[in-house]
């Protein structure tokens, strides 16, 4: 079998959760939508994320994506960060105390 190594290109993200719902439908160009919590302390946050393959569901914490081609889709945390770095990190170099990038 032929291995492939991901080509690197720089994207858009934003992460969710319930505090930005604002910020994910204006990143999303409003095709984010219904915005569901579980009626419980701490529940559940979701809302759905129209993709290329149909309608996916984000979950709080999941960063939502844009990608190359400028459609958007949800990733899990855990595979984001496995996955991406910080843009700025990498091509200015990390921050001093004042958040000054060195």
């Amino acid at each position: 079998m032929a291995k492939f190594r991901k080509k690197p290109v720089v994207i858009e993200a934003v992460q969710f959760t319930r505090m930005n719902w604002e910020a994910v439908q204006l990143f999303t160009n409003c095709t984010a939508h219904t915005l569901t919590t579980e009626r419980k302390p701490d529940g559940k946050c979701t809302c759905i994320i129209p993709t290329l393959e149909g309608q996916h569901i984000a979950t709080e914490g999941d960063w939502i994506i844009k990608g190359v081609a400028g459609e958007y889709y949800p990733c899990k945390p855990d595979i984001f960060e496995q996955t991406y770095e910080s843009y700025y990190i990498e091509t200015y170099g990390s921050q001093n105390e004042h958040g000054d990038y060195k």
